[in-house]
């Protein structure tokens, strides 16, 4: 029996560049099929690393979006908490569990490290884990993107989107908005590649 293909399309939001410096503020996941079928949503806010500090230019840039940072902000919760709800909530899914995210290098690193750190297991996969809960190494729509449209440079075609494409979901920098409009792209582009089969 064939495994239905899941992917976690995911956004995060931080107060800095680098997931061993600075902390991850949301984040929000959207599952969807291969067939373009949202099948659930995952959103949270998560209280800053004491063991982190903001960057500056990060924290000036979160001036100029004073939704966004509500939002990015708003009741926080232990990150060891959430990222272990996480990892249960992505383990009831059955099938082959993709993680994927725009840009990939970004968001992946940040769950990634969060995931190893508080919950046991990682975004990306590694041979022997105890507790892989998605498989390879993770889908960079930024990337599919510029393969689905033949181009030979990555990221050529990404910038700007559609708003149709995005499934005119605003990207407000509220993790759960950027998501979906994220997970609307890669809809459409796993359509476009389908039909070229």
């Amino acid at each position: 029996m064939i495994q239905q293909t899941l992917y976690f399309v995911t956004d995060i939001e931080a107060d800095g560049q680098s997931p061993y410096e600075n902390s991850m503020l949301s984040f929000a996941t959207v599952v969807l099929t291969n067939a373009g079928e949202v099948l659930g949503e995952f959103e949270a806010v998560l209280s800053p690393r004491p063991d982190r500090r903001p960057d500056p230019g990060t924290l000036a840039w979160w001036l100029t979006q004073p939704e966004a940072w509500a939002a990015a902000t708003a009741n926080p919760q232990d990150p060891s908490d959430v990222m272990q709800r996480f990892a249960v909530w992505v383990e009831g899914f059955a099938g082959r569990r993709i993680f994927a995210a725009r840009p990939l290098l970004f968001d992946g690193l940040w769950m990634d490290a969060y995931l190893n750190e508080f919950a046991g297991t990682r975004a990306f996969y590694a041979l022997r884990h105890p507790r892989p809960i998605f498989m390879g190494q993770g889908l960079c729509i930024v990337s599919y993107h510029s393969a689905v449209m033949g181009q030979t440079v990555v990221g050529e075609a990404a910038d700007p989107v559609p708003p149709d494409w995005l499934g005119h979901h605003p990207h407000t920098h509220r993790a759960l908005d950027d998501a979906r409009g994220y997970a609307s792209l890669l809809a459409r582009l796993l359509n476009m590649a389908g039909g070229r089969a």
